[in-house]
């Protein structure tokens, strides 16, 4: 079955359309959405680089008043013990944004440890066929691109399924297109993502 990509709703603002949201990625938007749920006024969001998780929750701060640290392995333990604790005392909303989650995450302050055991968890994960055709669609539009329904198709199914393969996808696209002066095509697409490295000639499918 097909997804389909669809704009998060909320809140409005002309910048929340940079985020799609699809089954990727719904339960991390819904955590985010639904933060008076929370059993502690924290949750950890966790996913690769590029993935939106940062604006994902920015669009929560803007909604809640919220705060975030993002890049939460490079921040000490003591300063996320103590942000969590306030945290709470002030009844304030904060995201802590990682790459993993513990225990993989290796935390070494035992009271750190617990309270991020305590606190609710979503990860966004690779993107899916949607999220893939709907990054695609949109990013190259925004650069006055167009992308035919079959070149679409055919970037969804060879496109490494990673965020930041596709970035870099999109903005070799581009250049390519820019630089012959011709319109986006199958072949065209396929050169130049040959070129750049991003896709195995021998491992194209037919």
């Amino acid at each position: 079955m097909s997804q389909i990509a669809l704009p998060l709703a909320w809140p409005e603002d002309p910048r929340d359309d940079a985020f799609f949201v699809t089954p990727t990625n719904a339960r991390a938007a819904q955590l985010l959405e639904h933060w008076d749920t929370w059993p502690v006024h924290a949750a950890l969001l966790t996913g690769p680089r590029r993935s939106g998780r940062s604006l994902l929750a920015r669009i929560f701060a803007a909604k809640s008043g919220g705060s975030i640290i993002d890049d939460a392995e490079r921040v000490s333990e003591t300063s996320l013990f103590h942000a969590w604790n306030r945290a709470q005392a002030d009844r304030r909303p904060l995201v802590i944004i990682a790459d993993v989650a513990p225990p993989v995450w290796r935390i070494t302050l035992p009271d750190l440890r617990s309270r991020l055991a305590a606190t609710p968890h979503a990860e966004i994960g690779p993107p899916d066929d949607g999220l893939v055709r709907a990054l695609f669609e949109r990013q190259l539009a925004r650069r006055g691109v167009v992308a035919p329904p079959d070149v679409l198709e055919w970037l969804v199914a060879r496109i490494e399924r990673s965020h930041l393969a596709i970035e870099r996808s999109i903005d070799a696209l581009d250049e390519g297109v820019m630089e012959r002066q011709r319109r986006l095509t199958i072949p065209l697409a396929r050169n130049t993502l040959i070129d750049a490295g991003l896709l195995v000639p021998q491992q194209e499918l037919p």
